[in-house]
């Protein structure tokens, strides 16, 4: 069966709070690099199945999402919670910045 590309979605939160949010982040951002499951699987170094487990929310490893994230272009910010809306405003008003330019 020929696997397919996710459509990218262009307005999504960078907050993961669980690890559905995370997996939807990383089948975002490989969407949006126009790379099937088992191309980017092979081209940042893990197995399909380890890819898709992260993807669907379900864990792995912490070398393995680490690989994942630097293979396509993602890094972490860990903060406290309760400064996450203040850090994503300041994020989205950049952004805002950046696109009037």
């Amino acid at each position: 069966m020929a696997r397919t590309l996710p459509k990218p979605l262009e307005e999504q939160s960078p907050v993961a709070s669980d690890l559905q949010a995370l997996g939807r982040l990383i089948r975002n951002r490989r969407a949006h690099s126009m790379l099937r499951i088992d191309d980017a699987a092979a081209l940042i170094g893990v197995s399909k199945d380890t890819l898709s487990r992260l993807e669907n929310g379900r864990a792995v490893s912490t070398d393995k999402l680490m690989k994942v994230a630097q293979g396509l272009g993602l890094t972490f910010f860990v903060m406290d919670k309760s400064l996450a809306s203040i850090a994503l405003r300041a994020i989205e008003n950049d952004r805002k910045m950046k696109d009037a330019d």
